[in-house]
């Protein structure tokens, strides 16, 4: 997925810069960058285990890319326990870069996956009971709190966690989706 944008110089109308965005695989080449990227972005640390399953993961696990810079990652995984659910792992994007599109990019490539898939009830992630603006930013694709978790996280305050969900519609019969995953509200 790319994804061109253009600053515009207030008042004048001019193009100032246009900043390309887009996603690529993650690989045993870049998956340092990962790992670099999660210790910044994340309070937690992961396993390895978490990066090899991350390797193995193809379109759920996606570095993005501002002008060629590695700035963010998202890394799911499907989650059968209860129905057929896709939970996202982690999705963040360094501070600097924020408010660019790249946390919307990478959500909607995560709902656009499960839309052409069809066979999944929902996607869900745990956020930290004190982080507003994620939880802001993931209303506005539809995200709703549905449970509290305590003492979620390990060695961070606070360590209890929200679950956000958007729930899906399985596609018809007919082969037609009748959702719209990827249908927001703008700020």
């Amino acid at each position: 997925m790319k994804v061109h944008i253009c600053v515009f110089a207030p008042f004048y109308g001019k193009e100032i810069y246009r900043a390309k965005l887009e996603l690529g695989e993650i690989t045993h080449h870049n998956i340092k960058q990962l790992k670099r990227l999660n210790t910044v972005v994340f309070p937690v640390s992961y396993n390895e285990k978490f990066y090899k399953d991350v390797l193995e993961a193809g379109e759920l696990a996606k570095l993005a890319y501002y002008n060629d810079i590695v700035v963010g990652a998202v890394c799911c995984r499907i989650d059968q326990e209860v129905g057929r659910r896709l939970y996202i792992m982690t999705l963040g994007c360094l501070s600097q870069y924020r408010r660019l599109g790249i946390g919307s990019m990478m959500v909607e490539h995560v709902l656009n996956f499960v839309e052409n898939d069809g066979t999944f009830d929902s996607v869900y992630l745990h956020v930290q009971l004190n982080n507003d603006s994620a939880i802001k930013f993931y209303k506005k694709f539809g995200f709703e709190i549905v449970e509290t978790k305590e003492h979620y996280y390990k060695r961070i305050e606070p360590a209890d966690a929200y679950v956000l969900e958007k729930r899906l519609q399985p596609k018809t019969l007919n082969g037609k989706n009748e959702h719209h995953s990827n249908n927001f509200k703008k700020d």
